[in-house]
């Protein structure tokens, strides 16, 4: 057990791996132990000065534990996640779960002190509870402040690695925290003492929540995956796309798959990305792949927290494409754009025109970047479906 701290030529060369390093990353994760997650959450919150904890208080528009469970269970080699909660809140956490799906979660009731709390949480994997399914027993437990939403997977990764492999030391026991006292006199279990990031803080105030808000709507605006086709038009636009992009946020380009295994796939489900360009060619309707993606998204639950942003950039290389732009198409756009925004995935159109003169089309993919750039930021309702060129 352990626990987490806080060119002047049209055809450029292109890389031919399109997936990112950390996306493979994630991807291919995968540990060959049993790893479980303790969140005790039932503190009263009285620092905060508001009545409801605050670990019930809204963040984005849901309790902040909600949003701390969203990043446990996306976290796929996490296999079960225990929620610790006080009497009078055990019902109020229950119904938390059914109503964001939280389906990796389970509920136990805490203990007057936060020892006999956790300790009650580990429990959880060891008895039987009438009425429920038995948990799987771990190898390794994290134990996580449930107020504590900036925890990466990263960091997840090297403390059950660490706890894995490593036995409590003296330093650790002094410098540590009571959770390594319990593990070395209950558990038995390996453990060592993970630095954590410094944005792995703790809400405690109510100024915090605003902060943890800012936070959230920052880092989810720096980030984007280009998803191309096979076509030289859609890699060389994304080539282009990255370049001009990558100033202002990290991008990635990956090759368009259906298959489960794909990487697309795998960049949704893992939450690397927030926000998606999908690069289509003389194709002015919205193709099935934006169905298709954003299904994923609400499979994913991507965009429970916070609109996920999928922009369409339509590439126009013929001088008479633009002008054969269909009603019909139009109208379809905006109703699946409207369908889109149900499932909190704000659907955006982008024309860019591609001439040969490279000068001319570099200019317009820097206009088009800077338009991306702020549908990403503001994320307006109002767009939703239209076509804007550049």
């Amino acid at each position: 057990m352990a626990e987490a701290p806080r060119d002047s030529q049209r055809h450029r060369p292109l890389v031919c791996n399109f997936s990112s390093q950390s996306e493979q990353a994630a991807g291919n994760r995968g540990l060959d132990f049993s790893v479980a997650a303790v969140l005790p959450a039932g503190g009263s919150g009285e620092r905060m000065g508001m009545a409801t904890p605050k670990q019930f208080c809204q963040l984005l528009q849901r309790p902040l534990i909600s949003v701390t469970l969203e990043t446990f269970e996306r976290v796929h080699w996490i296999k079960e996640i225990v929620v610790v909660v006080s009497k009078q809140n055990f019902e109020l956490m229950n119904s938390i779960i059914d109503c964001y799906g939280h389906s990796k979660t389970t509920v136990v009731e805490g203990a007057r002190t936060r020892h006999q709390s956790i300790f009650n949480g580990l429990k959880a994997f060891v008895e039987n509870r009438p009425g429920r399914a038995w948990l799987e027993k771990p190898e390794v437990v994290i134990i996580h402040d449930a107020v504590r939403p900036f925890v990466e997977e990263d960091i997840l990764f090297s403390v059950a690695t660490a706890a894995k492999e490593y036995g409590c030391t003296d330093y650790d026991f002094e410098y540590g925290t009571e959770c390594l006292h319990l593990a070395l006199q209950y558990c038995g279990t390996s453990a060592k003492l993970i630095d954590g990031p410094s944005d792995l803080w703790k809400v405690t105030y109510k100024r915090d929540l605003h902060a943890a808000e800012a936070i959230i709507k920052e880092s989810l605006s720096k980030s984007v995956c280009i998803i191309t086709g096979i076509q030289e038009e859609q890699i060389q636009l994304g080539f282009l796309l990255q370049e001009a992009l990558q100033l202002v946020m990290k991008v990635d380009v990956l090759k368009w798959s259906l298959s489960k295994e794909s990487h697309c796939l795998q960049a949704i489900s893992s939450g690397l990305y927030y926000n998606f360009i999908y690069i289509t060619v003389n194709n002015f309707d919205l193709p099935q792949e934006i169905v298709q993606l954003v299904e994923s998204i609400g499979i994913v639950k991507l965009s429970a927290l916070y609109p996920v942003v999928v922009t369409v950039v339509h590439l126009n290389n013929s001088e008479t494409a633009s002008s054969c732009i269909r009603m019909e198409d139009f109208t379809n756009s905006q109703q699946l754009a409207k369908e889109a925004n149900r499932k909190n995935v704000l659907v955006y159109r982008l024309l860019i025109n591609y001439t040969q003169d490279m000068d001319k089309v570099q200019e317009s993919v820097k206009q088009g970047a800077s338009i991306i750039n702020l549908l990403i930021n503001q994320r307006s309702p109002a767009l939703i479906g239209q076509l804007l060129v550049v």
